[in-house]
């Protein structure tokens, strides 16, 4: 059987075994094993072991229940509450202002977390309540929570660039430099798009009144400003040891970590059921992202053994004729499709095997590592778009979950659909201009 049929007929099934609703990691892997069987017979399922091994001896792996666990203390502990009370003070005079906050504090809590839930979490208990009671239209409050709750896998710690890491085989490192710039440049057209629409229809997100911010004093002004930065100092002792290459990857995230919970104990709201939570959530966060990198890593072994991803790159470039950036469209295109029904892992373990050793091969002028480094973004940025797509839109449930009443299911859809706009812009420029995002990985790594 030739290899494209063998590699059609494993990808089929796949698909058609994610139709009985099982989870997502064992279809995969359950394929990849029998695969495995049928086509070197006994001995061939030892590929999935060694993947298993492989994943046990990642060291960096370690990282990621840190950062998780990190996130979810944030949450349950309300860390932010104090950093948008300082937003809420020095930008409530400009219209849109809470909302140019809100997007700036998923920007902070992005950057501590690494984590759309808890960005999600954050927003939805602390702004959500706060915009709609100052008279904000509520199909842009709900679309600025989920998109700026998207940045969280972007912007480092991403853990989805971990997981992207872990099955590309390229640096966490410069992976998270790479996704820093284009997350900054998202959030930044987020706020230029919620100023200019807030300029032309002034009604969906008003200024505080005159009454209100004559009650609002310097000194409450200066004291909101001290107790706002709490995450600022988080965010410092964890990222400037490991950007200046005095601590590695786990020992930073071990310092997020006993940052975040000092914050809390220090504020008082670090209690029983918060640790409990916290820990509940990561442990269950963290097995099933192991699980997922496991099936995937067993996938793109027997992939790898077929010679698969050769065969497509004939297929494409030789008998088809297409070009490197026609065939880089076209998978984000089947990203962005896919997006609408399936979540990041899902897509990412679905399609890794295949897309991302094909993308190493192709000739964009860059170095393999650079390459990867950049799809690695691109992949990332189409995970946001697919967290804020109906049907499936993961964020948009998370939204309806933590919603009041009068926000119906309609309402969520037709918020986001400007913010998927700018995302897809950032998504263009960032595949016109690489450099965007590889620039900070060049700066810091390559000099």
């Amino acid at each position: 059987m030739p290899y494209e049929m063998i590699a059609a007929l494993m990808f089929s099934t796949m698909l058609l075994m994610m139709m009985t609703g099982q989870r997502v990691f064992g279809i995969i892997g359950f394929v990849a094993v029998v695969a495995a069987l049928a086509l070197w017979g006994q001995g061939g399922e030892q590929m999935g072991f060694s993947a298993t091994m492989k994943l046990m001896r990642w060291y960096p792996l370690l990282s990621l229940p840190m950062f998780v666990f990190m996130g979810y203390v944030m949450s349950e502990s309300r860390l932010a509450d104090d950093l948008y009370r300082m937003f809420h003070l020095w930008f409530g005079r400009v219209r849109g202002g809470l909302a140019v906050g809100t997007i700036l504090l998923m920007v902070l809590i992005s950057a501590m977390n690494g984590l759309s839930v808890a960005g999600m979490a954050i927003g939805s208990t602390i702004a959500l309540p706060e915009l709609l009671r100052r008279g904000y239209d509520k199909r842009m409050v709900t679309g600025v929570i989920q998109a700026g709750s998207s940045l969280g896998i972007l912007i480092p710690p991403s853990v989805v660039l971990v997981l992207y890491a872990m099955i590309a085989r390229a640096p966490v490192s410069e992976l998270w430099l790479a996704g820093l710039v284009p997350g900054l440049l998202m959030a930044t057209m987020f706020i230029v798009y919620i100023l200019l629409r807030s300029r032309w229809q002034p009604w969906l997100a008003p200024a505080l009144t005159e009454e209100e911010m004559a009650q609002i004093t310097r000194a409450e002004k200066l004291r909101s400003l001290r107790a706002g930065l709490l995450p600022f100092v988080i965010f410092g002792a964890m990222m400037l040891p490991f950007i200046y290459g005095w601590t590695s990857l786990v020992e930073s995230s071990v310092i997020g970590v006993a940052a975040t919970v000092t914050g809390a104990v220090i504020k008082g709201t670090f209690t029983r059921a918060v640790f409990e939570t916290a820990t509940r959530n990561t442990l269950g966060i963290t097995c099933m992202f192991m699980w997922v990198i496991l099936a995937a890593l067993s996938f793109g072994a027997v992939f790898d053994g077929l010679g698969a991803v050769k065969a497509v790159e004939s297929l494409f470039v030789d008998r088809l004729h297409m070009g490197p950036w026609t065939i880089l469209i076209l998978m984000q295109l089947s990203f962005l499709l896919m997006g609408m029904f399936l979540d990041d892992t899902a897509m990412l373990v679905i399609v890794a095997p295949l897309y991302v050793p094909l993308v190493a091969m192709l000739d964009f002028g860059m170095p393999r590592l650079d390459v990867l480094v950049w799809y690695g973004v691109l992949y990332t940025i189409t995970c946001q778009i697919a967290y804020l797509t109906p049907p499936f839109g993961y964020n948009l449930f998370l939204m309806r979950a933590f919603a009041p009443k009068e926000i119906s299911m309609g309402d969520i859809y037709r918020s986001v659909t400007p913010f998927v706009g700018v995302m897809v812009v950032t998504l263009g420029l960032i595949m016109a201009f690489p450099q965007i995002a590889l620039w900070l990985p060049h700066l810091v790594y390559r000099n």
